[in-house]
């Protein structure tokens, strides 16, 4: 693959002054999805079964198509290259009809059921794509571990992940290209989303953003949690429909959608009337006995859904800490002031 990308590498300036660098005009990153998928590669993670063939083929036929993404993002149209690695052709047949529905298939969508590791060849496989395709705005990979190749004899495992990721990496800036690696999760979950990644911190590190699809309870199906250098850190709530096999974006925050009904009711007067007291709320929630708002607002503020301060009038997180409350924790076990 070498002979490939080397004569642009050797045209591409790495090397400025700080005055220099600063007067440099460079284009914006370009979006597959915007706000979510940027040139480069993103890694998406998560568990056996979650879905994730099903968002990477749906997000494949809408940048390909020019539709809207997850249901609702707008994104520009062009050439998509799809490696569904652990599919048929019948199976890849049946889940695009089944997405599609009524809409035509994309010409601009190509799929591919099998391709070398990228060292040996399916780098190079891809770069004649991408020159064949010089509009390209996608490729996904699905899954990464058909596609990783073998491991430098005596490199470390967070070398050997760091170095698989740089493959697919070199491809995705030299063509300015968004790469998609579809991957899993490890069995035990954490805190910290991005140390569910399966493998080494090295195939996080390498990548430019990390998407992770999580099971969730509520309202909605699954939480895509995302990260990168260009892409801000954020929480999508998403909504699965088995019968359209489609993953469609939910309205408002993710906790919105992750919580169960009345702490999600709860919620949202709190954020339209910051200061209510769980009275007000009971008022305004008749529906929802008085005692289980006042022990739920209790709980939540416990559990840093909510704040409250010593009248026992509850916040949201986010705005108690911009009013600067103090010490919530501590007076989250105080009575209520209406109790």
């Amino acid at each position: 693959m070498n002979h490939v990308l080397e004569p642009a590498q050797q045209r591409i300036r790495t090397a400025w002054t700080a005055d220099e660098l600063m007067a440099a005009d460079f284009p914006e990153p370009k979006w597959a999805v915007p706000g979510i998928i940027a040139e480069g590669v993103s890694l998406l993670a998560g568990p056996p079964k979650v879905g994730k063939s099903w968002l990477s083929l749906g997000l494949g036929l809408s940048v390909a198509a020019g539709g809207r993404a997850f249901g609702s993002v707008p994104v520009d149209g062009g050439p998509v290259l799809y490696l569904a690695l652990e599919d048929t052709p019948r199976r890849l047949q049946s889940r695009m009809g089944k997405i599609l529905g009524s809409s035509p298939a994309p010409v601009g969508l190509t799929l591919a059921t099998a391709c070398p590791p990228l060292p040996q060849g399916g780098g190079e496989a891809i770069a004649q794509w991408l020159e064949r395709n010089p509009d390209a705005r996608m490729v996904v990979i699905d899954v990464f571990a058909k596609m990783r190749g073998t491991s430098a004899p005596g490199s470390s495992a967070y070398d050997a992940d760091y170095a698989a990721v740089g493959h697919a990496k070199r491809l995705a800036d030299h063509f300015g290209v968004a790469i998609v690696l579809v991957h899993h999760v490890r069995k035990a979950a954490s805190e910290d989303f991005l140390t569910e990644v399966s493998g080494t911190n090295g195939l996080a590190g390498a990548a430019d953003a990390t998407l992770v699809l999580k099971r969730s309870r509520g309202q909605a199906d699954g939480v895509l949690h995302v990260t990168g250098r260009d892409v801000d850190e954020a929480e999508y709530a998403l909504h699965f429909a088995p019968d359209r096999g489609a993953w469609n974006l939910l309205d408002g925050p993710a906790t919105d959608h992750t919580i169960g009904d009345t702490r999600a009711a709860i919620l949202r007067h709190v954020r339209t009337h910051p200061g209510a007291r769980p009275r007000d709320i009971a008022t305004a929630l008749p529906d929802i006995d008085a005692d289980t708002i006042r022990r739920t607002c209790a709980r939540m503020a416990t559990a840093g859904q909510l704040t409250k301060d010593i009248k026992g009038r509850y916040y949201p997180d986010q705005e108690a800490k911009h009013a600067g409350l103090s010490h919530l924790s501590q007076l989250s076990d105080r009575p209520e002031g209406d109790a």
